[in-house]
Parts: structure tokens; C-alpha cells; sequence
């Protein structure tokens, strides 16, 4: 894009509606722009502005700030503005006035100035097939290259639909919370409900954020550290950079770190924010952390929240009330008050599952319902149709629990889970085994943090080490497949990378928090690669956060002292859409501590082979004393009390795993799930996946634009410019780039982009035809054996003029128009169909008919006035449509959430504030809708 200077004019791609813009402050990075027409004020920032300059041409006829009009004889340059020449005067760029229009499509007729049918069929094409992306119901969920998980497409739909959501995100590990919250995101974004994201997330994971987001989503987040904005500082010195980028990603401990940098975040303004790895956000009555704190003042600069936590209870209830605090502060003000309170979830729980599996209601249970609702309501479950039935669990879910804020799915719940096969191996060394099990024991002793006096520092023996003889021993036996080790330290990680280098020449990868971000992802990119890395060396950093379901094998070097973190290690590979069993070897010496530790979670908690649950409890309650056990001196004597510890432990769980699967979790779960409803979106996702229209329409665009589709695969093409000029099509690289249609090859190549209504090249290609002036303007002819006569076709928009993050096209998008009138203005649209005319036209051209002077003063101005009045009354019709739509969705939901405050606190006043504002706002905008003429076409018919 070129430099913006005050005064030139542009229009904007995005918001058409808008009408002429003009430039009016230009500063480092940002541009604003003035809308007369609109009364409207945008700034947006330079590298992605939506603008699109406006140079008229010669037949154009604009108008100054009087009003007068002015027909364009000749246009030049001077410095940055553009001066144009006619009817002996000239017109300064500076002096143009607000209403002159890009494309005068009538000037365009009398100018025989006229595309072929073809093009018009275009234009006609772009403007519904926009339209009816835009209204579709799945519109900001198709586009993702993702596998479409049931629970992750429900909980971003239900998250999505909310004003501002604030919500916590807690399924369980590999469950796929990091793709809900883009699902959310890439909705919120597409459909303008928010233009504004900060990210906030541990260091390791900025890079990987960034990657999910722009190859899954095609959402580019800037990512922010001391660095850009000591740069941006630098040219702006009284600026803000977080104010230069919409959609922002930094680590949490940056902004906690730096006092400048928060307040400058927090005096950006958000539409949302979003928090990963919550849990490490330490708060509690008496202390609360630095990173806590940062997260918490930004929570109040931004209308939206969501956490990303992998249980909920992780680290205490405490810990849980901290979360829930930051996204209702008024709901959540007092700690004590948490842990009373009680909402009979139990006895709900117990009825909705009754109603789920159609079992037979107890008295109590319909007493309980009849407390709650009309006995006329109860009675009427006794209807076969179950709606009633469905509705009723509807509302008692909606009524009761955490669910408005806390969305947890359990691995019990779901399916699409891969086997888990543990291997524990016993090493016994050949030589010297009991110097092996004292070296085993200083390291497991520096391991958790209690280094022996002797041995202060970490010592390693890795070069004759048993275990790692084992280690090379499986790689030659599973090559080429992919290994995932994972051991407590980064120290270790070095040591490992050496013995195993030393011994066999094998690509060896590693990843460890010394490495820098950009050196991390790249490791984890060479070892998903199918020719590189055979093994991925990680240290106790490797277990969060990232995906390695591409691998199949775990090695677990040692073994971690707290189940969670045993758990999130598993969960790298153990993830939802794993294709494989994974199995996951674990080697440990003979009588060392490690044996004992593998002991309890392979013969306590059956750790290795099963989805652990409640591991901060089992933590809590037992770790000491597994400890202790762990540092005694003898084997046989810690063995011995391993045993009985072993007993003891597989009871507690079982007693544990019973008291987690009563009562609230219970209602919570069917709460974050609700399969009906994801069955449905499933359906229209896959109804749209299927369907060939974008494919066969795109091939048009790219026709048009001399862009070559080199076929590859089945609905998979190469796409380059087949001109040197690669510049017309800026998403398409001169090089080329591969495109699908077909979501199951996208998600299995990284190098090819899937193609769908929601995907930028999509976007991008709309807004080039819309843009331009292909097809505003046609003419041809109708041959029959009829009457002579002419027809006019004219393609109308009907538009609202929008203010940003009201998402008004959920109920009235730019909406096409079109009318076909005959001669003496009659409405023969109906006769006239777009594929009578699509078939039957031809070009020719139009110069004998401007030629008539009755033509062009009365007939076509006469035509013209008939067709818009038609054109109105067609618009009264949609915004009468709208407005009803409108607000049978937000009376509905206004009228739902003020029922649901009096029974669950959950629900926040802001939110039902914010939802009748929201109503008169769209009101306003849809009740002062405005058709504007975008394309007409003559038919001479004859």
C-alpha cells in the first residue's frame, strides 16, 4: 500500500457503505479517515488497512463542497493529490466533496462504457454469494483447518453468541482448549463482533500461539516483546504501541514485568482478552503475584475474557475462586462465601440425567421439578414428541451450576481417544548395578530438589548409563518412527543429546527453556518433519502447552512426583485426534527411587495406562509421605512400605473418582456439552464443506484475473499468476501457492491453505470485484423471436450503516436487490431469471442506441426511477424482516438472561445491559438502512 497523505480519498473495501472517505491525520503506523456521507470516523492501522484509493477517470463526474458537478475532461498529479480538469475550470483533490461516487454506473452507460453479460453475471454472483456467507448460520466456524470435534464447535458456538464473553475454558488435558479459544476468536473476529485481541501467554508458548493461529485460522497476531516497542517508541515517543496493532500476542511475564508497558496495555482498551495457562497465575487471600496482578488490571480494560486452564481445581479451590474472581469480580468478591455456597446441583444433576437417558422420575424428582416450574409443564413430559423434554433440560442446565462462566469437558465423556499401552521396563546393569542404583538416587534427589550433601550439583553418567543404552537400543528398533523423551531438567536434555550423539549417527532434537522461542519452534518443527529428527530430547518444558500427537512413542526418562504434571506429559501425545495407540515406555533402574515412584502410579493410580483424574488431591493428600518413602535408605525397607501405600492409594482414587462424579462436576460437564445442538452445527459444516459452489465461483475470480489453477489432486490446485504481474493478486505469491477444497487433505499438509468462504484469499477476491468496476455496467442482447423491446436489470445494496463490533450482519448484511423492469417500467423480474438471462445473453455493442436522444433523455431516466421505486419497496420489506429477526433473537435473549439472573448469579448485569443497548443501537442502524445502486444492465431484446 502507498503512502497516505491528508485530503486524497479512498473508500473503504470492507465498509462500502460508508461511502467517499478522506484522509485527515496520518501518523506512524495509523491513518484516520472521515466518511462526510456517514458521519463516520475510522483509524486504522497502514500495514492492513481496508482502503482503496479513488482516482477518477475521465467521464467521471463528481462534485465540490458547493455541490456543483464537474464532468472529468483530463486528470494529473500534483505532489500527493490528484487535480481534475472540465468544463473550463479544475476540481483540487482537497475540494472534492463528500458525496462524489467511485462508480457512476449511469455515467458509465451514457459514457458506453459497458462489460460483456459475462461480467455482470460476476458481479450479480459476488454480491449474493457474499450475501449468503455472511447470513449462513455457521459463519465464522467453516474456515478453521481443523478436525470438527463436536464439544469444541459447541462451546465456541455457545461462548461466540454471548455479548462480550467472559469465561473460563477448562477441558481436561488434550481436549483441545487451545482450538476452542481461536474458534471463538476467528467467529468473533470474522463477524465484527470484536476487532480488538490481547493474548497473554507463558513465553514458551507465544510462538506456538502465533503458529496456530495464522496456519489453522489465518488470524495474524503481532507478536509484542520489549524489543517492538522500544522500536515503535522510537518513532512515536508520545505514542502507544499497543495501540499500532488490533490483534496482539505477548508473554505474560513481559507486561508483569514492566510497569510502563501494562499501563500501557491497559490504557489500549480491548474487545477481548485471552489468557493461556491460567492456572500459573498465583493468587490467594494474603498474597497475590505480579503475573496475577497484570491480568487482572487488563481483565478490567477488556469487555471480553477467556481462561485457559487445564483443571479448574489444579491447584486448590482457592486457586479455582482466583479464576472465577477475574472473570466476575462482583459475582466472586468474598472467599468464604465461594466455599459456602450451595445450589442443590446434586439433586438437578441427578434429574437431568434421568430426562437425558428417558429413565422413569421418582415423586421427589417430579416435586422438585413442579418447586421449579408449572405442574402444567411437568405433566407435559408425559408427551411422546420429547420436546418438552428437551427444552426442560435445556433450562434446567441453563439455571443451575457455573456453566455461564466455567465450560469443563472430561475425557470420560468424550470418545476419540487413542489406547494407551504403558511398557515399564526394569533395568537390571551388568555391572556394577548397585553404583548405578547410588547415581540413580543424586539424581533423582536433585530431581525434586533436595540434593544430598555430598553432591550439591547434578551429576550425570550418561555415556555408560543403562538406561540410555536401552534408549538407543529402542530407537534403532522403532526407526524411523517418531520418540518424544521428556525428563525433569534441561540440564539432563544436554547431557541425554550428548550420550545418545556420542554413541549412533541419528538426527537428534531438543527442546528446553535456554533455547530462544524462535529456536524452540523450530526444533518442534524439525521433529514433526518426516525426514529430520527421529527423537525429540524435552525437558519438563516439553509437557505444556505443546501438540506432538504426530508421534506415537513417549519416553519417560524419569518420572515426575506430581500426578497433574505426569499427566500433562502423557497429554502431548494422548490428545484428541491422535490416530495411533500411543505407547509410552518407561525405563528405570532396579531398586532405585524411580522404581518405587513407577510403582505407585503404575500399581496405585494405573497412571500410565488410564486418564488420571483429581491428581492435586491425590498430590495434596499423599505426596508427602510418597516422599519419604522414596528417600529411605533401604530399598527393601521402602519397598515394603511402598505396598502398603500402593493399597491405600488405589482406594482413595476409587473413593475419589466416586465423590468427582457426583454433584456439581456432574451438571458442569453436561453443561460444556450438549450433543443435539453439536450434532446440528457438525451437519451444516460438513453440508458446507461438501458443497462446490466457492470452487467453482473462485475459478471465475481467478479467470478474471489471469491467475492459472494447476490442477494437483482431487479439489487441490497450485495457483500462480499466469503475467509476470503478480502484484493483482497480493495473496498469491509470483512463485505460486497450493490451495484445497478438501478438509481432510488441509489438515494433513502444512503447505497447502484451505480454501472456504471465511479464508482471506475468499475475502480478498470479493472485495477485488467489488472494488473494481467488472460488470457495474452492461450491455447485450436477448434474441427471440418476439416483440422487440429493452429490459433493465439493476442490482441494489441495501445497506446499514455500521458502527464497529455491532455484528449488524447477523441481521442485515449488505443485502443484493434485484430488479428487471421492461420498457414501460413494469417489474418482470420474476420472468426474467438469472439463468434465463445468463444463458441467452450476448455481447454487442451499445453505441446505436446512445445515439437516440429519446433513449437517453426519457426513456432509460424513466426506467431508472421506476426500478428504484421498486428497489424501496423490495428494501422496506428486508429491514421490516430484519428488525423482526432482530428482535425475536435479542427480546429472546434479553427476556432468557433476566430469567436466568433471578435463579443463577452466574449471569451478569452488564450482560443484559449490554444487550438492550446493543437492540436500540441495531435498531437505529437497520431502521435507517439505505439502498445504493451498484450494477445495472441493458437488454435489448429482440
Amino acid at each position: 500500500m502507498g503512502d497516505f497523505f491528508p485530503d486524497q480519498r479512498y473508500t473503504s473495501s470492507g465498509e462500502p457503505e460508508l461511502g467517499l472517505g478522506i484522509v485527515t491525520e496520518v501518523s506512524k503506523g495509523k491513518v484516520q479517515m472521515n466518511f462526510p456521507i456517514t458521519d463516520e470516523t475510522r483509524l486504522y492501522a497502514i500495514e492492513s488497512a481496508p482502503l482503496t484509493r479513488i482516482i477518477f477517470k475521465v467521464g467521471d463526474v463528481i462534485t465540490d463542497h458547493e455541490g456543483q458537478s464537474l464532468l472529468v475532461e483530463n486528470v494529473k498529479q500534483v505532489d500527493a493529490l490528484y487535480v481534475y480538469y472540465g468544463q473550463g475550470r479544475a476540481l483540487n483533490e482537497a475540494e472534492i466533496g463528500g458525496g462524489s461516487v467511485t462508480h457512476n454506473v449511469e455515467d458509465r452507460l451514457f459514457a458506453g462504457d459497458v462489460d460483456a453479460p459475462e461480467m455482470f453475471a460476476l458481479r450479480r454472483e459476488t454480491l449474493y454469494r457474499d450475501y449468503n456467507r455472511k447470513i449462513s448460520p455457521v459463519y465464522g466456524f467453516v474456515g478453521g483447518k481443523i478436525d470438527l470435534i463436536p464439544h469444541q464447535l459447541y462451546i465456541a458456538h455457545e461462548v461466540s453468541s454471548r455479548y462480550a464473553p467472559r469465561v473460563l475454558l477448562s477441558d481436561q488435558v488434550g481436549l483441545g482448549k487451545t482450538i476452542e479459544a481461536c474458534l471463538i476468536l476467528h467467529r468473533l473476529l470474522v463477524t465484527g463482533s470484536i476487532s480488538r485481541v490481547l493474548i497473554l501467554v507463558p513465553e514458551s508458548l507465544v510462538h506456538q500461539w502465533f503458529v496456530e493461529l495464522l496456519r489453522k485460522f489465518n488470524l495474524w497476531f503481532h507478536i509484542f516483546d520489549e524489543e517492538r516497542c522500544a522500536s515503535l517508541d522510537e518513532s512515536a515517543p508520545d505514542g502507544n504501541p499497543f495501540l499500532d496493532n488490533q490483534l496482539i500476542i505477548c508473554s505474560i511475564g513481559f507486561l508483569a514485568n514492566s510497569r510502563k508497558r501494562s499501563q500501557q496495555a491497559f490504557s489500549s482498551g480491548w474487545d477481548m482478552l485471552v489468557v493461556d495457562e491460567a492456572h500459573h497465575l498465583d493468587w490467594s487471600v494474603d498474597h497475590v503475584s505480579p503475573e496475577y496482578g497484570i491480568v487482572e488490571l487488563l481483565s478490567q480494560a477488556s469487555k471480553g475474557l477467556l481462561l485457559l486452564t487445564a483443571t479448574p481445581e489444579q491447584l486448590g479451590v482457592e486457586s479455582h475462586f482466583a479464576r472465577l474472581r477475574l472473570l466476575d469480580p462482583i459475582r466472586y468478591h468474598n472467599y468464604t462465601d465461594f466455599i459456602n455456597e450451595s445450589e442443590g446441583n446434586k439433586d438437578i444433576a441427578t434429574v437431568v440425567e434421568k430426562l437425558s437417558s428417558d429413565e422413569e422420575l421418582k415423586l421427589k424428582d417430579i416435586k422438585l421439578l413442579e418447586a421449579m416450574f408449572t405442574k402444567e409443564r411437568v405433566a407435559a413430559l408425559a408427551n411422546k414428541d420429547g420436546i418438552e423434554n428437551h427444552h426442560l433440560i435445556e433450562d434446567l442446565l441453563d439455571q443451575h451450576g457455573p456453566g455461564r462462566v466455567l465450560f469443563r469437558n472430561t475425557r470420560l465423556a468424550m470418545s476419540g481417544f487413542p489406547k494407551r499401552i504403558a511398557h515399564v521396563i526394569p533395568i537390571q546393569a551388568e555391572k556394577n548395578h548397585k553404583l548405578w542404583v547410588d547415581r540413580a538416587k543424586h539424581e533423582f534427589y536433585s530431581d525434586i530438589k533436595r540434593p544430598l550433601e555430598s553432591k550439591s550439583e547434578q551429576q550425570f553418567w550418561f555415556e555408560e548409563d543403562p538406561r540410555v543404552e536401552w534408549v538407543l537400543e529402542k530407537m534403532q528398533e522403532l526407526y524411523p518412527a517418531k520418540i518424544l523423551l521428556i525428563c525433569n531438567s534441561k540440564e539432563k536434555v544436554l547431557a541425554l543429546e550428548s550420550a545418545i550423539s556420542a554413541h549412533i549417527k541419528i538426527n537428534v532434537g531438543v527442546f528446553h527453556e535456554d533455547l530462544t522461542l524462535v529456536q524452540r519452534d523450530r526444533n518442534a518443527a524439525w521433529f514433526a518433519d518426516h525426514d529430520s529428527a527421529q527423537i525429540l530430547l524435552c525437558s519438563e518444558i516439553g509437557s505444556e502447552g505443546r501438540n506432538f500427537q504426530f508421534a506415537h512413542h513417549l519416553i519417560l526418562f524419569d518420572v515426575p512426583l506430581h500426578p497433574e504434571l505426569l499427566e500433562q506429559r502423557i497429554g502431548r501425545l494422548d490428545r484428541i485426534g491422535q490416530k495411533n495407540d500411543i505407547h509410552i515406555h518407561i525405563p528405570y533402574l532396579d531398586g532405585s527411587p524411580q522404581h518405587l515412584l513407577v510403582r505407585w502410579f503404575h500399581e496405585g493410580l494405573n497412571a500410565f495406562s488410564t486418564n488420571l483424574e483429581g491428581g492435586n488431591i491425590i498430590a495434596k493428600t499423599l505426596g508427602e509421605r510418597l516422599i519419604k518413602i522414596c528417600e529411605l535408605p533401604s530399598f527393601e525397607e521402602a519397598n515394603s512400605e511402598m505396598e502398603q501405600l500402593i493399597s491405600e492409594t488405589a482406594e482413595f482414587q476409587k473413593e475419589l473418582r466416586k465423590n468427582m462424579a457426583e454433584g456439581r462436576d456432574r451438571l458442569l460437564e453436561m453443561n460444556s456439552f450438549r450433543p443435539k445442538v453439536a450434532k446440528k452445527l457438525m451437519k451444516q459444516i460438513q453440508t458446507e464443506d461438501k458443497d462446490k459452489s466457492l470452487e467453482i465461483y473462485l475459478t471465475k475470480v481467478f479467470e478474471h484475473f489471469d491467475i492459472e489453477m494447476e490442477d494437483i489432486a482431487a479439489r487441490t490446485y497450485l495457483l500462480h499468476p499466469s503475467t509476470f504481474n503478480s502484484e493483482i493478486f497480493p495473496s498469491i505469491p509470483r512463485e505460486g501457492i497450493h490451495v484445497t477444497f478438501d478438509r481432510k487433505r488441509a489438515i494433513t499438509r502444512d503447505d497447502i491453505s484451505f480454501l472456504s468462504w471465511e479464508h482471506p484469499m475468499t475475502t480478498e477476491a470479493i472485495d477485488m470485484v467489488f472494488g473494481s468496476k467488472i460488470g457495474s455496467v452492461s450491455y447485450g442482447l436477448f434474441r427471440t423471436t418476439g416483440t422487440p423491446a429493452l429490459l433493465l436489470e439493476l442490482l441494489f445494496v441495501l445497506e446499514a450503516s455500521g458502527q464497529e463490533n455491532t455484528a449488524i450482519n447477523r441481521f442485515l448484511p449488505h443485502t443484493p436487490l434485484r430488479v428487471v423492469i421492461d420498457h414501460n417500467g413494469k417489474d418482470v423480474t420474476k420472468v426474467f431469471s438469472v439463468e434465463l438471462l445468463n444463458k441467452n445473453l450476448t455481447p454487442s455493442s451499445i453505441e446505436p442506441l446512445l445515439e437516440n436522444d429519446a433513449f437517453v433523455d426519457t426513456l432509460l431516466p424513466n426506467m431508472m426511477l421506476s426500478a428504484t421505486k421498486i428497489a424501496n419497496e423490495l428494501a422496506e420489506k428486508e429491514i421490516l424482516t430484519a428488525q423482526q429477526r432482530m428482535k425475536l433473537k435479542l427480546d429472546h435473549e434479553i427476556n432468557r438472561l433476566t430469567a436466568l439472573q433471578k435463579k443463577n448469579k452466574h449471569v451478569r448485569t452488564d450482560e443484559i445491559e449490554a444487550a438492550i443497548e446493543e437492540r436500540t443501537l441495531l435498531t437505529s442502524l437497520i431502521k435507517n438502512a439505505r439502498i445504493r445502486l451498484d450494477a445495472l444492465q441493458l437488454i435489448q431484446k429482440g
